[in-house]
């Protein structure tokens, strides 16, 4: 099942607020009752505050549709009530006057918008548009706000009176349920996150980084230094949310973060991905474990690179060669039938369409072509933990222990018993990876050494990072030889792709099918020197056809 989720936004232009900073409540306790239904739930209102809402005594009660004099009338009411700050004035004219008063006062004496004035637009029925022009002022630090949003007016069901539908988004068209309005300082510096040669990263020029340069902020930007600018934000009521910042008054003083991106191959990737739809890459450093770089495209603000959640195919059997070779069940010369067809537990698996059988093959052989009956062929000489372990022991994955600097996943790797067994091995069953999970593999195969992945220093924070096993010298060499021989020989799946790039590579390609896609999920990962990639494309086909593209043009970005 594929888990990217899809995050509205851009994530540009997102920070805190200092949580001392005072904050507007937007909805109330009684914003889930009224939420955007109007009448229906009117009626859970009207049964707390005995039907008089809007503060008249009862009277006859009116009905049937609004008229556009009564619209025009209460909009009219409503936003004179509002531009001269009487909170209490404007929210009698809504079905939830407390709710409203609360969001009104709180726009007016925490959120320090003052100057209002309201402009309607042309109504459509019952609905009206309407922009805002106002002022922010903050300890001497004024400027303009303007923005659009609109309104719906509905019958009171109790008085029968035309009121406003109240909505948070009547105040401002990004606050939702539980949001809140602030000014005041920011809850971190700015920070100025530069790459591992000293050049600035910022979002304008690397979009993919726009949300991980504010959990950077977030995170760190108390010890980059700096001093905090004076900001209109939106609050979330999820706290694990950064808030969305409206309009900035002072940008402060920002501080100097080191990450250990590369600006070059970041650039080859941000260009890389947006090739297609939906596609996320992650490069790292072998040696060290370093991020050089993470790029994602078509997922908003997610960052689908370090934390997607989803069957990475045949890039897994890196790990399942692994496990093959360490439990001394085969080797990179030794026997790897690839039949037709393989049968586990009442579960069919079949290879690639079009592939030839070879009874002869040897586990290079089927490794390079990427036969999944082979692997299959062997589930019963394995336990049913054995892949779970070489995956957390040797490569560090499934332990949830990972400290990047960021969110991240860090893979999971069950010890799912019946075709699952098998399936697992192949990337499908249970098997869920990110980017840059399968990147920090193919670092560990080439290297033979486990350096859990980071996108800022160890030193910045003195985090403990994750630790493995790694990969016994003998083993590494056989999945090297492996990896290159699916890059260059006339066979080998990734040729196409790898073609050109040197004597020092190596690859594995992979498609993923996810239920509900008409076309599986294309992967990718491969070396060159001291920098491994990994890419996976949403319904992009053979790992060759998208992701492989993507992969090779990073590559090349790092010498």
């Amino acid at each position: 099942m594929n888990v990217f989720p899809t995050v509205r936004g851009n994530g540009e232009g997102k920070r805190g607020m200092r949580n001392g900073a005072k904050a507007a409540l937007v909805g109330g306790v009684f914003a889930v009752m009224v939420g955007g239904a109007g009448y229906g739930a009117y009626n859970l209102v009207t049964a707390v505050t005995g039907g008089n809402t809007s503060g008249d005594e009862p009277g006859a009660v009116q009905s049937g549709p609004l008229t556009r004099e009564e619209i025009r009338d209460t909009t009219r009411k409503f936003f004179a009530a509002w531009e001269k700050g009487d909170a209490a004035g404007a929210a009698a004219l809504t079905n939830n006057e407390q709710a409203a008063q609360d969001a009104l006062t709180g726009y007016r004496d925490d959120a320090h918008i003052t100057e209002v004035k309201v402009t309607p637009g042309t109504a459509n029925g019952a609905s009206v548009p309407f922009s805002v022009k106002a002022t922010v002022s903050y300890e001497g630090k004024s400027k303009s706000l303007s923005y659009k949003t609109g309104l719906t007016v509905v019958r009171g069901l109790t008085t029968g009176k035309p009121l406003v539908d109240w909505q948070p988004s009547v105040v401002h068209p990004d606050l939702e349920k539980g949001d809140t309005l602030v000014t005041g300082e920011a809850s971190a510096p700015p920070v100025e996150a530069v790459d591992r040669n000293g050049t600035v990263l910022s979002a304008e020029k690397y979009p993919s980084l726009g949300p991980i340069l504010d959990q950077l902020r977030k995170r760190y930007g108390d010890e980059a230094g700096g001093t905090p600018g004076i900001e209109l934000a939106v609050r979330h009521e999820n706290a694990d949310v950064p808030d969305e910042t409206l309009l900035t008054l002072d940008k402060g003083t920002p501080g100097k973060l080191q990450t250990t991106l590369s600006a070059s191959v970041q650039a080859a990737a941000e260009k890389a991905v947006k090739k297609f739809a939906k596609s996320s890459v992650v490069a790292v450093k072998p040696s060290t474990g370093e991020v050089l770089a993470v790029a994602n495209h078509g997922w908003g603000e997610f960052n689908a690179a370090f934390q997607g959640e989803v069957a990475p195919g045949s890039t897994m059997k890196i790990i399942s060669a692994a496990m093959l070779i360490d439990n001394d069940v085969t080797s990179m010369n030794g026997p790897a039938p690839c039949p037709p067809t393989a049968t586990w537990q009442s579960q069919t698996f079949k290879n690639l369409k079009g592939m030839t059988p070879n009874d002869n093959a040897t586990l290079a052989d089927s490794f390079a072509r990427s036969c999944n009956t082979a692997f299959v062929k062997y589930a019963d000489e394995v336990q049913v933990d054995s892949l779970t372990k070489e995956a957390q022991e040797r490569f560090g994955l499934g332990r949830d222990d990972w400290k990047t600097g960021i969110a991240s996943f860090d893979g999971s790797v069950p010890a799912s018993g019946g075709p699952d067994t098998a399936a697992n091995m192949l990337g499908q069953g249970q098997v869920q990876m990110s980017p840059l999970n399968i990147a920090s593999v193919t670092a560990t195969a080439k290297t033979g050494v486990f350096r859990q992945p980071v996108i800022v220093p160890q030193k910045l924070d003195d985090r403990e990072l994750a630790t493995a096993r790694g990969l016994a010298p003998d083993t590494a060499a056989q999945l090297r030889q492996m990896m290159y021989r699916t890059a260059t020989s006339a066979t080998g799946t990734a040729t196409r792709v790898m073609a050109g790039l040197g004597s020092d590579i190596g690859a594995k390609t992979g498609s993923a099918e996810v239920d509900g896609q008409a076309t599986s999920n294309s992967w990718f990962t491969g070396y060159r020197g001291d920098i491994a990639a990994a890419a996976m494309t949403e319904e992009g086909g053979h790992g060759v056809d998208t992701a492989g593209p993507i992969v090779r043009d990073v590559l090349l970005a790092g010498g």
